[in-house]
């Protein structure tokens, strides 16, 4: 049975799911940053060979890693398809993807929280933009709603 876990707007996704054909208590974890949607915030404030949504989501890969290690599990990067077909509109999407082995029960609602949080954190750092997430995630849709706001308040079209 595969179980899944997921935050998915139209700006991003983190999803955590089973992967039972490569063996017990294993994981894939996908995340993705639509690169279209979040240009009004990141447009002009990045140099040539780096956008900070990009960047971000590569941190957070590594952050997500951390956290694996710490709840006794074993992240390994792979390269493949696993997450084909989650973005959920048809822009320019950057993704990752980490299979996690010996995984915690707890771990998907957990990488699930500190994926999204630190990939706020990051794109707020580097966009100037001085905000931060409620205490309680919020669920997506309020996410999207949220981060279109900011887009028309900071954004540079």
């Amino acid at each position: 049975m595969v179980t899944r876990h997921e935050y998915i707007n139209d700006f991003l996704y983190v999803v955590v799911r089973s992967d039972e054909s490569r063996g017990a208590r294993t994981l894939l974890y996908c995340s993705g940053v639509n690169l279209d949607r979040f240009a009004p915030l990141t447009k002009g404030r990045h140099g040539l060979s780096s956008n900070p949504v990009i960047r971000g989501l590569q941190i957070v890969k590594q952050e997500v890693s951390s956290l694996i290690l710490s709840k006794g599990g074993t992240p390994r990067i792979i390269r493949g398809k696993e997450c084909a077909g989650i973005a959920p509109t048809a822009d320019t999407w950057y993704s990752e993807l980490l299979l996690i082995e010996d995984a915690d029960e707890s771990l998907p609602a957990e990488i699930i929280d500190c994926g999204v949080r630190s990939l706020f954190a990051k794109i707020f750092i580097s966009s100037t933009t001085e905000l931060q997430l409620p205490d309680k995630l919020p669920d997506p849709g309020e996410l999207q709603q949220y981060i279109d706001a900011l887009c028309r308040q900071f954004g540079r079209g």
